[in-house]
């Protein structure tokens, strides 16, 4: 954490639904958003509207000016970006590196530490669609975070900031998390989406305003049978 107020100095790394999103959080609670990496017209947008003012950088100044380095890229693209920063030389030592992938520890983020850098992985557990409705469910989901021992508070602290509830799950248990969510997701979205369709074939002209509290009650009587641990 940086000055008495321990406010951090934040570079985001992907401007796709996830980075600006968590990027507002932050901000929102008290950090600063240095910049922010962006290439399409589309997330050079999504950017504006989630974090109006913040310049948007190259990867290598993000990374320069960071405190936190928040890397919100695709998974298959993230120890590739990981390694080639390092080659270069662009970690500093002491510098939070954090990314988004769900399937990924920190084992990932291994050349970055190598360097001194501080590695952290905290998952949302949601659906995200890159716009400020994500700030209200983020304040209603679970993070999966994953970081060595010493600094597991650290990452645990910022998952509250951005109002969300932090899950400690292991290294090695990552890849597990990762297969439930992934089955949660593509198991509702199948379903929700044969739902939608069989209303708009008999001419229901919003199913999914129909379908929106049946889906909300339902999982939230599915949840309600779950056995709690303890």
């Amino acid at each position: 954490m940086s000055g008495r107020d321990g406010r951090l100095g934040i570079g985001i790394v992907g401007a796709g639904h996830v980075g600006p999103v968590l990027g507002a959080a932050l901000g929102g609670a008290g950090h600063a958003v240095v910049g922010i990496s962006a290439v399409s017209r589309a997330s050079r947008d999504r950017a504006e509207a989630l974090l109006p003012g913040v310049p948007v950088l190259t990867v290598p100044e993000v990374v320069e000016r960071a405190e936190l380095v928040l890397l919100a890229v695709p998974s298959a693209e993230l120890a590739g970006l990981v390694e080639g920063l390092a080659v270069t030389g662009a970690w500093q030592a002491g510098q939070l590196v954090l990314h988004t992938a769900a399937e990924f520890g920190t084992g990932v983020l291994a050349p970055a530490a190598a360097a001194g850098g501080i590695p952290l992985a905290v998952h949302p557990a949601i659906a995200f669609t890159g716009t400020s409705l994500d700030l209200a469910r983020l304040r209603e989901a679970h993070c999966a975070v994953t970081a060595p021992a010493p600094v597991l508070p650290i990452a645990q602290a910022l998952v509250i900031e951005m109002g969300a509830e932090p899950l400690v799950v292991s290294e090695q248990d990552r890849p597990a998390y990762a297969e439930a969510i992934g089955t949660a997701r593509s198991f509702a979205a199948a379903i929700v989406g044969q739902s939608m369709d069989l209303l708009a074939g008999i001419g229901v002209d919003a199913p999914g305003a129909v379908l929106g509290p049946l889906v909300r009650s339902t999982v939230d009587s599915a949840l309600g049978r779950i056995p709690r641990a303890g």
